[in-house]
């Protein structure tokens, strides 16, 4: 198989970045919501629920697609009915229309996102997987940390349903795109149904120990990852701090430098070094929250702790999803539904135990919280290694 030209892994990334950017539009634009809704500020959460379910039920039901139909046509479909799940809520004029277009955007911004993601590596091959793969998720960090500046800055010229009319606009003319560009990938030949190929999946979890293993590192990595950013506003957005949710948001933009550990972390993979990879992002993870410890009386303390986490975060999932692709060729795109969604577990429990902890302990109990997870999922991987070592 000839080398993927960086044109199309370019493409990989930048679709990967623009359709994740869509789940997460909404997060600076709850009080604009609430306000033309009518929804208190206790309930408009529920706007951020209704996303995350439709993350969930993605990974379930519609990424393992596929495995079983034609990937570019797939792409085709869940992208136009992504434009129309955005031209829904630019349109919504009631709390209901809204949950439900937020419902389907944020099913089929995942399904695009962990698609191509899934496209990209079959499409890839073996010896540059992990750089392929790298570069997509890269694109993912970009997408998902640059969509809350987007969004605030797009509101604050000609309000928030403008945000989801420019994205609708953008998503068609990706369409359009990705139709000429990607390769042309049927799936592998399957006798399954449906309703099997859902089944599958969970045959795929009991039986695949990589990818066990690597779920379970990425669940506990994900919970550390969550208690940080679930936790960090509850400090800062109070006195003697009062820091507003744009600069609050803005410190996000410091894990734009993760992007690059992906891109090495998928490369390094490709040469074989995975585990020292995991090891060193591990350790690092760990190390993280000494300097976000002191991160309240230190600003460059809080910067650091940041980036340390967030380069951490990102190698260790290029690296995992670069293990766990290397098996089962046909079922890519089932591979990916599993393994994200250890993720969801992970982002969902960490942040419920974070503002849980905060409330008892403070800042110093969140930190601790967060180092404790971060040293279970280094534990976790060193037993792992010494009882059976990932294939390298």
């Amino acid at each position: 198989m000839q080398p993927m030209p960086r044109s199309l892994v370019a493409l990989f990334a930048c679709a990967s970045g623009l359709s994740v950017a869509n789940v997460y539009y909404a997060q600076p634009l709850l009080d604009a919501l609430a306000a033309d809704f009518a929804i208190s500020h206790a309930a408009v959460g529920g706007v951020i629920t209704a996303t995350q379910l439709g993350s969930v039920l993605a990974l379930l039901l519609l990424v393992p697609l596929g495995d079983l139909v034609h990937r570019r046509r797939l792409m085709l479909a869940q992208l136009l009915a992504l434009v129309a799940a955005l031209a829904s809520i630019c349109a919504a004029g009631s709390a209901t229309a809204l949950l439900i277009g937020m419902l389907a955007v944020g099913m089929l911004g995942t399904a695009m996102t962990q698609g191509l993601i899934a496209y990209a590596a079959t499409a890839a091959a073996a010896s540059e997987r992990g750089r392929v793969v790298g570069a997509a998720q890269g694109g993912v960090v970009a997408g998902l940390l640059l969509a809350r500046a987007l969004a605030g800055l797009i509101a604050d010229i000609s309000g928030w349903r403008s945000v989801y009319g420019c994205s609708a606009l953008v998503m068609l003319a990706l369409a359009a795109l990705l139709w000429r560009t990607l390769p042309d990938q049927a799936p592998a030949p399957q006798r399954l149904s449906y309703s099997n190929l859902i089944a599958s999946m969970f045959a795929l979890l009991r039986a695949d120990r990589v990818l066990q293993v690597r779920g379970t590192i990425a669940l506990l990595m994900f919970a550390a990852f969550s208690i940080l950013w679930s936790a960090l506003v509850l400090p800062l957005g109070a006195p003697p701090h009062n820091y507003s949710h744009a600069a609050i948001g803005a410190l996000g933009l410091v894990g734009l430098v993760g992007t690059l550990a992906a891109a090495r972390a998928g490369h390094w993979a490709d040469r074989g070094w995975a585990q020292r990879v995991s090891g060193g992002a591990l350790l690092m993870l760990s190390l993280s929250w000494l300097p976000l410890a002191w991160g309240l009386a230190s600003l460059t303390a809080l910067v650091v702790g940041i980036l340390l986490l967030d380069l951490a975060v990102q190698a260790l999932q290029v690296t995992n999803q670069s293990l766990i692709f290397r098996g089962h060729a046909g079922s890519h795109s089932r591979l990916v539904g599993c393994y994200m969604m250890f993720y969801a577990v992970g982002s969902g429990s960490g942040a419920l135990a974070a503002t849980s902890v905060y409330d008892l302990a403070g800042w110093p109990g969140v930190c601790g919280l967060g180092a404790a997870v971060s040293l279970a999922g280094l534990a976790f991987w060193a037993a792992t290694l010494e009882k059976r070592p990932s294939p390298e």
